[in-house]
């Protein structure tokens, strides 16, 4: 049975995506404070450059002309926002697209998502590699890291 979401295919769904997105989160529990309190985010200019955001990153437009990192960093003296701030953004964004699109388009701007969350996280957490944990290898991943990682240090 085909899936009766439409995908994602231009502009006026981003907007769908953003707002119903910005809507929950703003309401959220864990991150409506950072938002609205913290950051102090003007939606009236907020939602249209996450339009354009998504836009470029979805469709190459081009339209957006900002640095998400930096915008981020700010926060991060003021607040928390760590893996636990991070991942709850990411699955909110995830669930927000799964409620109003399936498809080619819906799944990339999930993933796209899930690197920027990830990316994002890590340059502003000092974390070198945030799709890599070492507390999570096994002891032979363990060795063989420890010995490129000494290998490379005497290349430096």
């Amino acid at each position: 049975m085909p899936n009766p979401l439409p995908d994602l295919v231009d502009r006026s769904g981003i907007e769908l995506l953003v707002n119903s997105f910005y809507d929950t989160v703003r309401e959220d529990e864990t991150l409506g404070f950072i938002f609205n309190e913290v950051a102090k985010v003007n939606w009236e200019t907020h939602l249209p450059k996450m339009y354009s955001f998504w836009e470029t990153v979805l469709f190459r437009s081009g339209g957006y002309k900002g640095n998400p990192l930096v915008a981020h960093a700010k926060l991060a003296p003021l607040t928390e926002i760590g893996k636990k701030q991070f991942d709850h953004w990411l699955q909110l964004f995830e669930e927000t697209v799964d409620t109003h699109f399936a498809g080619e388009n819906a799944g990339h701007i999930k993933r796209c998502a899930a690197d920027m969350a990830n990316v994002i996280h890590g340059k502003i957490n000092g974390v070198q590699d945030p799709k890599f944990d070492p507390a999570n290898l096994t002891p032979e991943q363990r060795a063989r890291y420890a010995k490129y990682k000494s290998q490379h240090e005497q290349e430096s």
